[in-house]
């Protein structure tokens, strides 16, 4: 009987669709007694002896993981993997799954929820009220300006009627565009600096990789529009935080939206706290409660799916293990 370690904390009580999809399978499921996250790399490796594959959140798969278990798979409950090594992962003969298409509108909300939040002035406002404070000035609004999506993937796709319906203009940036959506949709496609200088709004979609690595850097915020926004619900490691908070400091920026950040939780004395203009939120961008059923069961079925010899097409990253693969 495969036997399934369950990471995410969101699945700590043991129920939901994932595991039903893992009884049905007969996997023996195993809750870990604390948050792998928290855990150093030994302990890790240590949780992770006599397990088959993990049902997995955002704990760090490195080599030495591969090498000190016998995992034969991973699988995500989401999109991002920049926390496995998916090189070590295939030497290590492992496959590593996500799940594509379940969780675009609850990351498309919540950049949305931030955008309002920041023009709006939202959570300032009602720190003040219960304060006692009762300020009228005007908030700025929203209709008219253009928003840049870097990364049109399907969250990208899920942002655009969103933001047209907010009365955006949408223009894009991504190598890999689906130009027939685009053209559909009326977005322009450009450059990424050319969408820096135009965009009011520059909201970020695409995965962190060696070469995403602080693409919002003091240059980039540099070219940004003087008074616009920046928000990122992709991954914390997109944006130098130093940088940012130089942009906010000095006026550069209106504001930002924040939620995801390099270290989870937020760090105490993080320089990013003192900002008022800058609406933060707990990496929820993917996680209602739709997402993560949806999330939990595709995983699940990923997991099942490659010990029962049967490829989840469109799950793997590392498709190269296909060929060779027998549980």
């Amino acid at each position: 009987m495969p036997r399934a370690l369950i990471t995410p904390a969101v699945y700590a009580n043991g129920q939901g669709p994932w595991r039903e999809v893992l009884d049905a399978a007969g996997v023996e499921v195993v809750i870990p007694p604390v948050d792998c996250t928290t855990l150093t790399e030994a302990e890790f490796i240590a949780q992770l002896q006599g397990i088959d594959f993990t049902l997995a959140s955002m704990e760090r798969y490195t080599e030495n993981v591969f090498a000190g278990s016998k995992l034969r798979a991973v699988a995500r409950v989401g999109v991002g993997y920049d926390a496995v090594d998916v090189a070590a992962a295939t030497r290590h003969g492992a496959a590593v799954c996500i799940t594509p298409g379940t969780n675009e509108h609850s990351v498309a909300e919540q950049a949305i929820a931030l955008i309002t939040a920041v023009f709006r002035d939202t959570c300032r406002r009602d720190r003040e009220i219960r304060g006692g404070k009762w300020r009228r000035d005007c908030p700025r609004r929203l209709a008219g300006n253009t928003i840049g999506l870097v990364g049109l993937g399907r969250i990208g796709r899920a942002m655009t009627p969103r933001c047209q319906g907010l009365g955006l203009k949408v223009i894009a940036y991504d190598p890999y565009a689906d130009a027939a959506f685009a053209a559909q949709r009326g977005i322009e496609l450009v450059s990424f600096h050319e969408l820096l200088a135009q965009a009011d709004i520059v909201s970020l979609h695409m995965p962190c990789t060696p070469e995403t690595t602080d693409i919002i850097n003091a240059k980039t915020l540099a070219l940004m529009k003087p008074n616009s926004t920046l928000i990122n619900t992709s991954r914390g490691g997109l944006v130098d935080e130093d940088a940012l908070c130089d942009a906010l400091a000095s006026g550069h920026l209106f504001g930002a939206g924040l939620d995801v950040c390099k270290t989870e939780p937020l760090p105490a004395l993080s320089r990013l706290r003192q900002f008022d203009n800058l609406v933060f939120a707990p990496h929820l961008g993917g996680i209602d409660q739709d997402a993560l059923d949806a999330m939990g069961r595709l995983a699940a079925q990923c997991l099942v799916d490659l010990s029962q010899n049967r490829w989840p097409t469109g799950c793997v990253v590392n498709e190269t293990l296909r060929a060779g693969w027998s549980w």
